[in-house]
C-alpha cells in the first residue's frame, strides 16, 4: 500500500512542478533547489525525486552531474524541431483516426472540445493541458499507440510554446474558431479536409512562435 500511496503522490507532484514549469515560474538558469522545492510543495524528497526524473524523461528537465536539475530553456530550434515533427506525423494519423472512430471515441473528442473551451480565458496552463488532451483524443482513437504516444509526447513538449502563443490578445479566439473546424472535420469523417485543416493550424501556430522569437533577440 505504502508504494501506491508514493506512486500517487508522485503523480500529484509531477503535475504541480510540470504546471510550474509550463508558466515559467521555475527559471532555467538555476539549478531546481529540492530542499526548498520539497518544503514548498509539503512532500518528502523521494515523491520529487520520482516527478524530476519523469520530467527530464519527458524532455522538460536535464540534469547535470553534481549540479543537479535545470529546465531545459525554450528555444527557437525546438520549437521548429517540435513542430515539425507533428506536421509529419499528426494530420495523417488524425485523418486515419476520424475514419475508424467509434462513437465512444467520437463523444470523448466532443467532451475534449468542451473542456478546452471552457478553461479558454483562465490559466493558461490548464488551457495548455486541455489543448493536448484534445489533439491526442482526435489521433488515440485511430488504434495506432506507438503513434499516439508520439502525438503525446509532442504535446507535452509543446505545452509551454501554447502558453507562450496564447498570450498576445486575440490568439485564443482564432485557437477556439479552429479548433471548431478541426472537429467538425473529424466528426464527419472528412479525413481530406481534417488533414489540411490541421497541418494549417500548426503551421500557423509555429509561424507564430517564429515571429515571437525573432521579436525577442
Amino acid at each position: 500500500m505504502s508504494s501506491i500511496v508514493v506512486r500517487t503522490l508522485s503523480e500529484r507532484v509531477f503535475e504541480v512542478v510540470r504546471e510550474q514549469i509550463v508558466i515559467g515560474r521555475l527559471a532555467t538558469d538555476t539549478p531546481i533547489r529540492q530542499d526548498a522545492l520539497a518544503a514548498e510543495l509539503g512532500v518528502s524528497k523521494i515523491p520529487l525525486r520520482e516527478a524530476l526524473a519523469r520530467l527530464e524523461q519527458e524532455g522538460l528537465l536535464v540534469s547535470q552531474a553534481n549540479r543537479g536539475y535545470f529546465v531545459q530553456p525554450m528555444s527557437a530550434a525546438q520549437v521548429d524541431e517540435i513542430y515539425a515533427l507533428r506536421l509529419t506525423i499528426e494530420p495523417k494519423a488524425a485523418g486515419h483516426a476520424a475514419l475508424v472512430a467509434d462513437d465512444a471515441a467520437r463523444e470523448r473528442a466532443i467532451e475534449a472540445f468542451e473542456q478546452l473551451d471552457a478553461a479558454a480565458g483562465t490559466n493558461l496552463a490548464d488551457v495548455a493541458v486541455r489543448n493536448r488532451h484534445f489533439h491526442t483524443a482526435l489521433v488515440r482513437p485511430g488504434g495506432r499507440l506507438l503513434t499516439t504516444q508520439l502525438v503525446e509526447r509532442l504535446s507535452i513538449l509543446a505545452e509551454r510554446y501554447v502558453v507562450a502563443h496564447l498570450q498576445p490578445a486575440g490568439r485564443e479566439t482564432r485557437a477556439h474558431q479552429e479548433h471548431r473546424g478541426l472537429l467538425d472535420a473529424w466528426l464527419a469523417r472528412d479525413a481530406t479536409a481534417l488533414e489540411i485543416l490541421l497541418a494549417q493550424h500548426i503551421s500557423r501556430t509555429l509561424d507564430d512562435l517564429q515571429q515571437q522569437f525573432a521579436a525577442s533577440l
